[in-house]
Formats: structure tokens, C-alpha cells, sequence
């Protein structure tokens, strides 16, 4: 029995009674949080899946026009093409605060705002499907930054469920039920303590009344 393992004293008791009531609030806390925390996780998870869509859609746009182009220029040529590109993107990482759980946030810059930079050829010796698969790449980078970013939220988001979800199955299986024993535990010894504690004081009267009286 877990109550066997305490001391049965007052002292103990309002200690356990104050643990039980801050494991309690502690209870609800965290599943509460669990409860937001999968609510987030679940929005993410529509995210991810409209994100993955376009995303996969913009690379098979991509690839069949690349495709197109290599069969209409050399590999030479299209090596030649794309050996030497203008445009370049700074990437930059911050982090967003979500139910305690840090996420990263991604961010990028290209070096000008000028849409023709990403092409670093000039077009008297290139097809137009090779036009059309770089501006596909480009459009569809954003997408894939955001795919990385929402896909590590929610591995993060699904860690933490899964770290909160181990706390309150602690709490509210292990913790919480074994302060109440103790504490019915503490109770019923000192109820017996004090019942004996009666009839001592019974017996003591009753004696001294028997040494008063001078009767048995």
C-alpha cells in the first residue's frame, strides 16, 4: 500500500493535501495544453497537405518542361546554359513561439527584385521550355520553403503532445492516486490515533473516579 511509505502526522497530511491540489491544477493545465496543442497540430497538418499538392504539382510542371527543353537543345548547350547563374537567395531563420514549443520561421532574399535574373543565359540560344521550367522552380520554391517549415513544426508540435500526453497520463494515473491514499491513508490513522486516544482518556477517568470514590 503507498500509504505505508508516509508518516501518518498532521504536518504530513496538510502537505499532501497542498500536492494533491497543485497536481490537480497542474492536471488541468496540461490538458489543456495537450487540447490546444493538438488543435495546432491539426491545422498544420491541412497546411502540409495543400502545401505538398502545389509543391509536388510545380515540381512535375517543372521537370516535364526541363524535359521538353533537353530534347530540343544539346547537353552541352543546356549544361552551357546554366553553368553560370545570376541570382542568388539568402536564407534566414527565426523562430515562432507556440504553446511553448519554439518553431522555425524561414525567410529568403534574393540579391535584386529583378524577375529576369534567374535567367542566367541569353535567349537567342535556349527554348522557351527551359524558360518555362526555371520561372516553375522559382515559383515553386517559396512553397517548398514553406513545406520544410511547416513539416518541422510539426514534428516539433508532435513531440511535445506526445511529452505533454506522458505528463498528464502521470499525473492523472500515478501521481493524483497515490497522494489520495496517502491521504486516506494519514486520515484513517489518525482518526484511529484519536479514537485511542478517547478511550485512554476514558480509562484514565474512569480510574480516577474509582481512587476519588473509593469504588470499583
Amino acid at each position: 500500500m503507498a500509504g505505508t511509505t508516509v508518516t501518518p502526522t498532521r504536518m504530513v497530511l496538510k502537505q499532501l493535501k497542498g500536492r494533491l491540489k497543485t497536481a490537480r491544477r497542474g492536471h488541468k493545465l496540461m490538458k489543456d495544453k495537450r487540447d490546444e496543442l493538438m488543435r495546432r497540430f491539426l491545422e498544420i497538418v491541412k497546411l502540409n497537405k495543400e502545401l505538398r499538392e502545389r509543391v509536388e504539382q510545380g515540381l512535375t510542371e517543372a521537370f516535364a518542361a526541363q524535359q521538353v527543353a533537353s530534347s530540343v537543345m544539346s547537353p552541352e548547350m543546356l549544361e552551357q546554359a546554366l553553368l553560370y547563374p545570376r541570382q542568388s537567395v539568402e536564407l534566414e531563420m527565426q523562430y515562432k513561439n507556440i504553446m511553448s514549443v519554439n518553431v522555425p520561421q524561414y525567410t529568403f532574399h534574393t540579391r535584386n527584385n529583378d524577375p529576369s535574373e534567374i535567367y542566367p543565359y541569353g535567349f537567342a540560344q535556349t527554348s522557351g521550355e527551359l524558360d518555362d521550367a526555371l520561372d516553375q522552380l522559382a515559383r515553386v520554391f517559396e512553397d517548398m520553403l514553406q513545406l520544410a517549415q511547416v513539416e518541422k513544426t510539426m514534428q516539433l508540435l508532435a513531440e511535445e503532445i506526445e511529452k505533454t500526453r506522458r505528463r498528464v497520463n502521470a499525473l492523472e494515473y500515478v501521481m493524483i492516486p497515490d497522494l489520495e491514499k496517502n491521504i486516506k491513508y494519514i486520515s484513517m490513522k489518525l482518526e484511529e490515533n484519536e479514537n485511542a486516544t478517547k478511550v485512554r482518556l476514558l480509562k484514565v477517568k474512569e480510574m480516577v473516579l474509582q481512587n476519588a470514590h473509593n469504588y470499583k
